[in-house]
């Protein structure tokens, strides 16, 4: 296709680990959900968790970086399109931070119920 000339395959995965990379250096809750993999990586390391576990626990910070990204792209948008305060940007906003919120209670949850059965064993 003419088109895949202009953008190759390569460039695309560049624009889109600038965007990971951005969201990492620019938005607080990102530096968070990034910590929060760190130790989930070192606690399943520890733990040693199961293949399932691991899968699991990997669908769960994947959802919950990706919804992140999301959500910052969703606000630069609004911020794109208005400055002024707009019942309609407030919605996109607000929609956007509750998907991450969703997510990422989800996560915890999961977490400990992957966890803790590990940690009882210690005990």
């Amino acid at each position: 296709m003419p088109g895949d000339r202009k953008n190759p395959l390569w460039r695309s995965f560049g624009y889109a680990f600038s965007g990971i990379w951005t969201g990492i250096r620019k938005e607080r809750n990102m530096k968070v959900h990034c910590m929060a993999l760190v130790l989930v990586l070192i606690a399943g390391i520890v733990a040693k968790l199961t293949v399932v576990e691991w899968c699991i626990c990997m669908i769960m910070c994947a959802l919950v970086l990706s919804l992140e990204l999301v959500n910052t792209a969703v606000e630069a948008v609004v911020d794109l399109a208005t400055e002024e305060k707009k019942p309609l940007a407030k919605i996109a906003k607000d929609t956007a931070a509750g998907a991450v919120l969703i997510a990422a209670i989800a996560s915890v949850i999961v977490g400990v119920l992957i966890f803790v059965p590990h940690v009882v064993t210690w005990i």
